[in-house]
């Protein structure tokens, strides 16, 4: 017994060794912030997309959600123009003072400013007859040269039929129509799609491959009562697989940190933000929060602590922050009261893990080890052993592919799961 307790406070030890630096990361929104960027806490990986290769995000996440968000960091601008339909025709960009201006919600990605115009569906209304929601709503998309497009969602019924127009500082176009799915690839928000070429592009990572969206927002600077939207640089998580805490703390700290209560962490999607940095007109620079910290809750139940350092405004683009994983007892988890469990490496470069789990006392249900694909697919099982004890088990994974996998152990009636990342 002498040797397993000294196994465990030993591969404990190398845990917390490997969790105690801090990582630091600069991400390059580039001058003028003309990039977005994904991060991924566990992996520690960035994907930078140019900000003007998209204009709508489309919600994909089921039939029955809707929803369209304009690409604030483009800085594009929304007006509902008309709630009649029949004017298409007569939209004319000398009226802009009469228009109505809409703003994506900035607490969740479920709603964008198309929604938010002043139809029941914001664009559009349902028809109990045909259960297709039918545009009722013209919009206009002001861009940040000044240029202009008209813009409506015809027809939705398990996919965005949508119609739009470009002014060329003297008429409309032709019009464009195109028609984007409710579906697609497992895993992801959204579709986005490009007025300029007319088709669906690539922008973020699957869900499960990212953490926090850096770029710009229309956020409000005034207070609940007088908003005042304003096009704000910061970071927007992923309400799919975290929440985040903010805490007022000393972020440079080689003190233990203490876990937020549950309650303290929050599913809206602005809690990083961008509060943690104001400008200084003495200076003309960016100063950062020294006291503003944040806890990044996953939904596998590992925690990341991070706070900025920097922040280089529109003429890099650039800004810093530093993180580390400071999940409680070295990420090894409770599964039911006997049995506690953990693994390393994670990310996992040769395809190699070594499971570590300590079972209380014996037990007649036999444990298992799956591993789920994010497509919810069952690659790979394998028993434990039901006898009182410290175990080291290794794992050889080949036979999978490089990604994203749910590792699940169960130990009776009870299942506890972690992220694994193989490289």
């Amino acid at each position: 017994m002498k040797k397993l307790l000294l196994c465990a406070s030993l591969l404990a030890g190398l845990f917390a060794t490997a969790q105690e630096d801090y990582t630091a990361v600069t991400i390059p929104l580039q001058q003028g912030y003309t990039n977005q960027v994904f991060f991924d806490f566990s992996s520690n990986t960035q994907t930078a997309v140019a900000a003007n290769t998209w204009d709508i995000a489309f919600l994909r996440i089921s039939p029955m959600s809707i929803g369209a968000r304009i690409n604030d960091s483009r800085g594009i601008r929304v007006f509902e123009v008309s709630d009649n339909i029949n004017d298409w025709a007569t939209i004319n960009v000398s009226s802009e003072e009469e228009w109505t201006e809409l703003y994506n919600s900035e607490t969740t990605w479920l709603t964008g400013a198309f929604d938010n115009g002043s139809a029941t569906y914001g664009w559009g209304e349902y028809n109990p007859a045909t259960h297709h929601v039918s545009g009722s709503v013209v919009f206009v998309l002001k861009y940040a040269d000044n240029t202009y497009k008209k813009f409506m969602i015809e027809d939705y019924f398990g996919g965005y039929t949508i119609k739009y127009a470009t002014w060329d500082g003297t008429e409309w176009s032709a019009d464009e129509t195109a028609t984007v799915p409710n579906a697609g690839g497992e895993g992801y928000t959204f579709n986005f799609f490009s007025l300029d070429t007319n088709q669906i592009v690539t922008v973020s990572p699957a869900d499960t491959e990212w953490d926090l969206a850096f770029g710009r927002y229309y956020g409000n600077i005034g207070t609940e009562d007088e908003p005042t939207m304003y096009l704000v640089t910061g970071a927007l998580n992923n309400a799919a697989t975290l929440t985040v805490a903010q805490v007022d703390e000393t972020g440079a700290t080689d003190e233990t940190p203490v876990l937020p209560a549950e309650e303290a962490y929050s599913e809206e999607i602005n809690t990083v933000g961008d509060d943690w940095k104001s400008f200084n007109m003495q200076t003309f620079t960016y100063d950062v929060d020294p006291e503003t910290t944040y806890y990044v809750k996953q939904t596998d139940g590992t925690v990341y602590r991070m706070y900025f350092t920097s922040f280089e405004g529109t003429a890099t683009g650039n800004l810093s922050f530093n993180y580390k994983n400071i999940t409680a007892t070295a990420g090894i988890e409770d599964v039911n009261g006997n049995m506690t469990f953990g693994f390393y490496p994670n990310p996992t470069s040769d395809k190699n893990i070594t499971l570590i789990y300590d079972i209380k006392n014996n037990t007649a249900d036999k444990g298992t080890v799956s591993i789920y694909a994010v497509t919810g697919a069952k690659v790979f099982e394998t028993e434990i052993t039901s006898d009182a004890g410290f175990y080291t088990r290794q794992l050889n994974l080949s036979q999978l592919n490089s990604g994203v996998y749910v590792v699940q152990v169960q130990s009776g009636s009870f299942t506890q799961s972690k992220k694994l990342i193989i490289r």
